[in-house]
């Protein structure tokens, strides 16, 4: 019986040491089945993730390349947009420099001594009367071109503060009243006042923009205008105010007129007093690029 039992509890221990071993080779072959899914899958993953990486690379560099052609586009148009910018700016300013000179008039810097002929019919487009402060004969009025008045001014101010006694003596003359004091000269002087006066259409003043100094000392006396520190003040400072003197010593054109003072603009005035010439010395071409920034201040 003993023996019996044995045998029952040996077949009964190897039947469960062969269940312990199936289920294990089971469980092991479940597991290793299992492994062989997951490897696959995250070779899958894997490789899903390399080709989304590359569709990405190639969409960021496509992005990159379309970038790159929209800026180049963006400054090409910025680039052509200046461009018309500045056609349009260079136009308008062409036009603009156009219409100044259709409106400035040519005669104000025209070589008149002898040279060029203003009509009968000249006479400045605006003049005012110099406030009789600024003149010897406070009884005679006195005429400036309106543009040229500011300048004058302010010499003649400038001249006061340094204790500079300027008087104007002459201004504007008309085509007749210069053929009237060309006559008196004639009959006084004979030929000899082609010297010093000029004809009737030859002379600046008629312009507006040229003035006869004096000093109250002097008064209409002023042949020795020279000498004074008035004169002194006017050779180093006119030209600061736009202001020539038009026939200096050794002149081809009159004797030597200390006290005859034309406006040619401070571009131009500086530029004479610079290289020591005179106003008659420039062509008439040279001159006349002065002649749109002459009121410039």
């Amino acid at each position: 019986m003993k023996a019996e039992s044995s045998n029952k509890i040996n077949i009964l221990l190897i039947f469960l040491a062969l269940v312990i071993i199936g289920y294990l080779g089971y469980q092991n072959y479940t597991l290793n089945q299992t492994k062989i899914a997951l490897e696959i899958e995250l070779e899958n993953t894997k490789q899903d993730f390399v080709s989304t990486t590359e569709k990405l690379s190639s969409d960021i560099e496509a992005f990159r390349d379309l970038l790159i052609t929209t800026q180049g586009e963006k400054i090409t148009a910025e680039q052509d947009a200046l461009r018309r910018q500045e056609l349009l700016d260079g136009m308008a300013n062409t036009l603009g420099l156009y219409q100044k000179l259709a409106n400035t008039d040519r005669e104000l810097l025209a070589k008149y001594s002898k040279i060029y002929f203003l009509n009968e019919l000249y006479t400045p487009k605006l003049s005012i009367t110099i406030p009789t402060q600024y003149t010897l004969e406070p009884e005679k009025e006195k005429m400036i071109s309106v543009e040229v008045w500011p300048f004058l001014r302010q010499m003649l101010d400038d001249a006061v503060s340094a204790n500079i006694d300027l008087k104007i003596i002459s201004a504007f003359r008309s085509f007749d009243t210069q053929n009237t004091l060309k006559s008196a000269y004639k009959v006084t002087f004979g030929s000899n006042a082609n010297t010093f006066s000029a004809d009737q259409g030859y002379s600046e003043h008629q312009l507006g923009t040229t003035v006869d100094f004096t000093t109250t000392k002097l008064g209409a006396n002023n042949l020795t205008f020279e000498k004074t520190p008035e004169y002194k003040w006017l050779t180093e400072n006119a030209y600061k105010y736009g202001f020539i003197l038009s026939y200096p010593e050794g002149n081809a054109y009159y004797i030597f007129e200390p006290w005859h003072w034309r406006f040619v603009g401070k571009g131009l005035a500086l530029r004479l007093y610079n290289e020591g010439k005179n106003f008659y010395d420039l062509s008439q071409r040279d001159i006349n690029e002065y002649l749109l920034t002459i009121f410039n201040q």
